[in-house]
């Protein structure tokens, strides 16, 4: 099956100049003591919010404006992101679409009731022929808008606002599950009204210290991400704890091709029923290789101090953290992996690395990578998005939808372990549940 099309609207290289500060008008306004940020709205969609770095319009700094500028145009910073289906571009073409940019001065929040910002001024950007970008990239602005105050034959009190604003075309895998994870149900590849199934998954308990022998007997596997089963007091042992859950991805012919198995027990901090940060449970995503498990990546997730309703995550590949972030515990959210400002050079020491199971070329044949039909994309294009599935809060009825883009695809293993990973972040909303709440049946050994 093909993927479905998805477009990216990024806004990025945000950086604000005002004129010497000497002004009057401007008098109050410094970079050290006046902070800047933006609201970023879409037609139909959520604001985002974004801080502006700021620079100074005047001789003595036209050397670091034009530096900073300079810097800007290149760094491809990003700050904000909205994400299309095809269907939402259809509706949102009747509409002419648009972004609207407000940007403040002074800190977010409310003093005594009352905002506490100023608005500076807006800029609308017109979005047109938003289909196009389905199919090739499309800049909408690149450039130095003024905002506020006046122009005049003398000159200009204006502020200017650097702003990019492009759209590129970010096709998607879309994966659906039939059923909450703990309940080993089917998994799906969506397209349009199209479902095909491509997965079972299979929950159960597993003894992980079996995981850790067949492993660690492995050379190359991380020993510190197994290190939490080895050790550990028997007050830990015997304190209130959720252990031992697994779930096994089986393609439609039943091999396994990926798992999520919980390494770290989910365990109540001393004194609380709640799982700590200081503490966190964690589970290793793995994928077979030479007839045994080999770890792919990390994640461990908390629930925040303080009576928070967040659920606090991390996930790393290869000891690099690619997500590090909280999700509502009673609302629910989106786990993502986005690493779009990441654009250092692939032969940097501090390079991007391949996120697919290739090792630099394309494998025809491997696995079954034919099931999806791309080979190995470049290490450069090993960036962007990478994958998010819908989350619910805790005690709500769960059905993952996953979507991986495609340049993290080669194989049916790749698209396996996003969906173990969305497992088992799924499945940690559970985990996280503080003690006193009784789990539900499917999750008791």
């Amino acid at each position: 099956m093909d993927p479905c099309p998805f477009v990216r609207i990024l806004i990025g290289d945000l950086t604000l100049k005002f004129p010497s500060v000497s002004k009057p008008s401007f008098s109050t306004v410094h970079p050290s003591s006046s902070p800047c940020f933006c609201k970023i709205k879409l037609t139909n969609f959520p604001h985002q919010f974004s801080a502006v770095p700021l620079i100074l319009d005047d001789s003595a700094s036209a050397a670091q404006t034009t530096t900073t500028t300079t810097s800007a145009a290149r760094s491809h910073s990003l700050n904000a992101c909205f994400n299309l289906t095809k269907p939402q571009i259809e509706t949102l073409a009747s509409k002419r679409p648009s972004l609207s940019i407000s940007i403040y001065t002074g800190r977010r929040g409310a003093t005594c009731g009352l905002n506490s910002a100023k608005l500076l001024g807006r800029v609308t950007v017109p979005l047109a022929e938003l289909s196009t970008a389905l199919s090739r990239p499309v800049v909408y602005q690149n450039g130095w808008i003024g905002i506020g105050g006046k122009k005049s034959g003398s000159g200009s009190s204006q502020s200017q606002f650097f702003l990019s604003v492009r759209a590129e075309p970010d096709p998607r895998f879309v994966f659906k599950f039939d059923g909450e994870p703990e309940c080993s149900p089917q998994v799906f590849q969506v397209q349009g009204n199209v479902k095909q199934p491509v997965f079972t998954c299979k929950f159960g308990f597993r003894n992980a210290s079996d995981l850790q022998s067949r492993s660690m007997s492995e050379p190359g596997t991380p020993r510190n991400w197994l290190v939490p089963f080895m050790g550990g007091s028997q007050k830990e042992q015997s304190a209130k704890e959720r252990k031992g859950w697994s779930l096994t991805i089986h393609d439609l012919s039943g091999s396994p091709v990926a798992a999520a198995s919980m390494v770290t027990p989910f365990v109540a901090s001393p004194g609380s029923q709640r799982v700590s940060r200081s503490n966190p449970g964690a589970w290793l995503i793995l994928r077979p290789e030479d007839g045994t498990w080999k770890p792919w990546g990390r994640l461990e997730t908390w629930l925040e101090r303080g009576g928070s309703d967040t659920v606090g995550y991390k996930f790393e590949l290869l000891s690099t953290i690619l997500a590090n972030s909280t999700v509502s515990a009673s609302n629910g959210g989106k786990f993502t992996i986005d690493l779009t400002s990441s654009l250092t050079p692939v032969n940097s020491p501090h390079s991007s690395f391949d996120l697919g199971s290739g090792s630099g070329s394309s494998r025809p044949g491997s696995g079954s990578g034919s099931d999806f039909g791309f080979g190995l994309i470049p290490q450069l294009l090993q960036r962007g998005f990478v994958m998010s599935s819908t989350v619910e809060g805790i005690g709500k009825c769960s059905k993952p939808e996953v979507e991986v883009g495609v340049q993290h695809v080669t194989c049916t293993e790749d698209a396996a372990a996003y969906v173990a990973l969305a497992a088992a972040m799924d499945l940690s909303m559970d985990a996280c549940r503080p003690f006193s709440h009784k789990l539900r049946k499917e999750l008791r050994q």
